[in-house]
């Protein structure tokens, strides 16, 4: 795979064991509490929480679409899910962040989808949508869900279409 990502060894596949489903939960959960009570009210913060949880993640790594993205000392620091044409559960760990570390990983995951692909999918939470609509994505649907605690998230379906070079 030839590409503009930092480094291909840098980003791996899951390998379905324990300690990657602990890990996996780690960072998306580190980087849930971190960012998005600025964006949601707390029912929408657990919501996404239990979204997210153990069971749905060891599905994932199972069927082998979850990427670990790792720093030069090895520690993983970012995930993404990618399942057909949609990118999922993408996280990077809050104190890794502004250094280029998701731009590596989303241009992995655009990368491994447009070889398959005309187009790629993903639900933009609110602090993400304006990063992804700088790549190029653009809003096709507006979802609202009311959580059990009346607290309402609400996010955006956004869609990029492939680039012929």
């Amino acid at each position: 795979m030839s590409s503009s990502y930092r480094n291909n060894n840098d980003i791996r596949k899951a390998l379905l064991n324990e300690s990657t489903v602990q890990i996996v939960r780690r960072i998306t959960r580190e980087t849930i509490q971190a960012i998005y009570p600025h964006y949601y009210p707390n029912g929408a913060v657990d919501f996404f929480l239990s979204h997210h949880k153990d069971a749905n993640i060891r599905l994932d790594i199972k069927s082998g679409s979850v990427y670990l993205l790792f720093d030069d000392e090895e520690r993983a620091i970012g995930t993404v899910t990618i399942k057909a044409n949609e990118i999922c559960r993408f996280f990077v760990l809050p104190q890794h962040q502004k250094k280029g570390h998701g731009r590596s990983l989303m241009e992995f995951a655009e990368h491994a989808i447009f070889s398959q692909y005309d187009r790629c999918t993903l639900d933009a939470s609110l602090p993400a949508k304006a990063i992804y609509r700088k790549r190029g994505y653009q809003e096709t649907e507006f979802h609202v869900i009311q959580t059990s605690s009346g607290d309402f998230l609400c996010y955006d379906v956004m869609q990029k279409k492939m680039q012929n070079e």
